[in-house]
């Protein structure tokens, strides 16, 4: 099992800026694809951006390119989600994901679909006022 624990999230006015973090732990955690999913009331759960394990390679959707930046710690079970220039379209639950280990070196290409990934972290608010 793989356990994600989110932080970060809050209340900011429009462009401002938070930072999300993410720390995998657990029995099975290596080298795991990681990714930031956020939903609110009226989407469903959409891709934000991820990370392979390494951090060499990232992706941010369309929506959020030029404002989110998503990156690795030194620690590689460390994900973060920094985000500038906040909307109130960004208001969302952000989570964290990991996808189960497939036995690779870490350099995965990054996957969008919330249904290719199996550990979810239990999410953290973010609320941007206008």
């Amino acid at each position: 099992q793989v356990q994600l624990a989110e932080s970060g999230g809050g209340m900011v006015q429009t462009g401002g800026s938070l930072r999300l973090s993410c720390i995998a732990s657990g029995r099975t955690l290596y080298k795991n694809l990681m990714a930031w999913f956020r939903r609110t009331p009226e989407k469903e759960r959409e891709f934000v951006a991820g990370s392979s394990w390494t951090g060499r390679r990232t992706e941010v959707a369309n929506s959020v390119k030029g404002r989110f930046t998503v990156s690795k710690g030194r620690e590689r079970n460390i994900m973060y989600l920094q985000m500038d220039n906040l909307k109130p379209d960004d208001t969302a639950v952000y989570f964290c994901a990991a996808r189960q280990s497939q036995g690779d070196g870490g350099d995965q290409d990054i996957l969008k679909s919330d249904q290719l990934y199996q550990y979810w972290g239990q999410g953290t608010q973010v609320t941007v006022s206008s």
